[in-house]
């Protein structure tokens, strides 16, 4: 229509189908100790440690490097992620302006981190044996292999990032506060996202309310 090839849209008026919302998997979190046991066993346990404590995106993990680190201060400093780009792996820039962001880090992470740094040799946080970014696809593969030698159902890399978020909000982080975090566009994004979690502590406030001012009649 721009260049006036066509006179009209062909598309405009066209019903849309709407768009069935997935069910959403986290790790059973009163299996995380059996989640973790059996990623020490497999050598992996920093790798999804640390997502779970960040709610990092696959890419932006493995796009992670030391100089994006700032231990003292415990930030993160997302700004790369990984991919695989015409069967190659690569750098890429992250999708929106969003995305790049600071993200405060726990002191067991920190710890963690430093632990792992006076034993790294390349600028990957998490490299591959020769140094390069770790493919995408090996540590979802390695996912389902601990998940299955755990015993637990598999599910998609996303998901550990979904449980990282789940804590968060049961833990008493606001929205706004995770949304910041996950890199979300907006806080309504994030908030219809997790909906279901935020309906039952809404539920759970109520009830304390309820009983404060329960309290307080004569």
């Amino acid at each position: 229509m721009e260049q006036r090839i066509i006179a009209t849209n062909p598309t405009k008026g066209c019903a849309l189908p709407k768009l069935g919302k997935k069910e959403m998997k986290i790790l059973p979190l009163d299996c995380l100790a059996t989640f973790f046991e059996e990623a020490k066993r497999s050598g992996v346990f920093e790798l999804y440690y640390i997502d779970l404590s960040t709610g990092l995106r696959r890419g932006e993990l493995l796009g992670l490097k030391w100089s994006d680190i700032d231990l003292k201060k415990g930030i993160i400093c997302v700004q790369r992620q990984i991919l695989r780009q015409n069967g190659a792996v690569v750098e890429a820039p992250l999708k929106t302006k969003n995305s790049y962001r600071n993200i405060a880090i726990g002191t067991d992470t920190i710890e963690l981190l430093r632990q792992m740094k006076q034993q790294s040799t390349s600028e990957y946080v998490f490299p591959s044996p020769t140094g390069d970014p770790i493919s995408p696809d090996s540590v979802l593969h390695m996912l389902q292999r601990v998940l299955k030698r755990a015993g637990l159902e598999k599910i998609p890399f996303h998901s550990l990032r979904h449980t990282f978020s789940v804590m968060a909000l049961q833990n008493g982080v606001d929205i706004k506060t995770l949304s910041a975090m996950l890199g979300h566009y907006f806080a309504g994004f994030t908030l219809d996202t997790y909906a279901h979690v935020t309906t039952d502590m809404q539920a759970k406030a109520a009830n304390t309310v309820s009983s404060f001012l329960s309290g307080a009649i004569p």
